[in-house]
């Protein structure tokens, strides 16, 4: 997949207050698509490796032991385009429903709905597109390619893709 999580604090173990992962990112890595987080700020901790983050409309690169904190409703993202992986703590307060969110991604990826991230597939693209459809509240890609999600998810439910 080139992308692993795994979750250190559940939300609700912090009564819905945290939602903490660490995040490995193989070498090479796109991000995300540009989105935001309405009600939530996340914290991107280097642990290993580099990570670049796009927000404030620049990219920085983030070297071990430095954090990037994107507010509420900031547009951002982030990659590894470095030549080794890198690991990640990603700390979003208030958790929301981002620890649903990425239980759905890792389910839709254990059952094969999604093949790799980014996804390349129409297939897996569709689903992906699905799953930020499902979770406006948590997270929504911005700009044309919200459109063009919003466009997927429609066909995905045409054709009765379930998450």
């Amino acid at each position: 997949m080139g992308e692993r999580w795994e979750i250190n604090q559940t939300t609700a173990a912090s009564s819905d207050e945290l939602f903490e992962s660490t995040v490995w990112l193989d070498a090479h890595l796109p991000g995300p698509p540009l989105h935001v987080h309405p009600s939530s700020e996340e914290r991107i901790e280097v642990v290993e490796g580099s990570l670049e983050v796009f927000r404030g409309g620049e990219w920085t690169t983030l070297a071990a032991g430095e954090a990037a904190v994107i507010s509420a409703g900031a547009p951002h993202t982030f990659r590894n385009s470095s030549e080794a992986q890198s690991k990640i703590v990603i700390r979003v307060a208030p958790a929301g429903r981002s620890e649903e969110f990425f239980r759905c991604m890792q389910a839709l990826i254990r059952d094969g709905k999604v093949k790799r991230l980014p996804p390349k597939d129409p297939r897996s693209a569709i689903y992906a597109a699905m799953l930020f459809d499902a979770y406006p509240d948590w997270t929504r890609a911005i700009g044309p390619v919200n459109r063009v999600f919003k466009a997927m998810a429609l066909i995905g439910k045409a054709i009765r893709f379930e998450l």
